[in-house]
């Protein structure tokens, strides 16, 4: 008899297993619910707090044409003003540290990391997004190419070396694929679709030189 209340009062694997699912879940609906971490607390602190926190100073940007006032902390990188203030979602965080060439913009035309700079340095410059530079109505050749040659696989990658291409083949519209291989070596595709990219930009090159 002892023998079998023993093991009626052993847990199997089984039962641990399922037991441990159920607490997990549980704590997992409740931090939904709640919000960060399960924090009641911060999920009432209201909408606009993240945007009211001290030290914000007034500053100026130049975007796709068109001039935008915001009220920032001086630490605010480019890359967040744009995604967060402006909702221009085009330039992509991945590396955050100025090595993948997803957040690529165009300051002045040239090419430039918004993860690397600071909005406040940027109100000197004409700043161009991805979504500044043609429409899906109103493409513009490189756009047009990468669709054509399908230069992109997974397209988180894509914006950046869309605008990337845009700059090189603005400063030369002559450029061999090793002067375009080049000018891309700082934007990365992690699924590898570099073969395709530099086609479509041959091909824009091509395209732009008729024109």
């Amino acid at each position: 008899m002892s023998d079998d209340k023993s093991e009626k009062g052993k847990l199997t694997r089984r039962q641990f297993i399922v037991g441990a699912g159920v607490t997990v879940a549980a704590v997992g609906a409740g931090a939904v619910i709640l919000g960060n971490g399960g924090s009641k607390e911060k999920n009432e602190q209201p909408e606009h707090a993240a945007h009211a926190l001290e030290g914000a100073v007034p500053i100026t940007l130049k975007v796709n044409g068109k001039t935008r006032d915001l009220k920032l902390q001086p630490r605010v990188t480019l890359l967040d003003a744009l995604r967060e203030r402006l909702q221009l979602t085009g330039p992509k965080r991945v590396c955050d540290r100025g090595t993948c060439g997803c957040c690529t913009v165009l300051l002045d035309g040239e090419p430039a990391y918004a993860c690397m700079m600071l909005a406040i340095d940027a109100q000197r410059y004409e700043i161009t997004t991805v979504e500044g530079l043609g429409t899906p109505e109103q493409m513009t050749a490189v756009q047009r190419k990468f669709v054509e040659k399908d230069g992109l696989m997974c397209g988180f990658c894509t914006p950046g070396f869309v605008t990337a291409v845009h700059a090189v083949l603005a400063r030369n519209p002559k450029a061999t694929l090793e002067e375009i291989r080049k000018g891309l070596r700082g934007n990365i595709c992690r699924c590898g679709t570099f073969n395709r990219v530099f086609q479509a930009a041959v091909e824009a090159a091509r395209e732009m030189r008729r024109a």
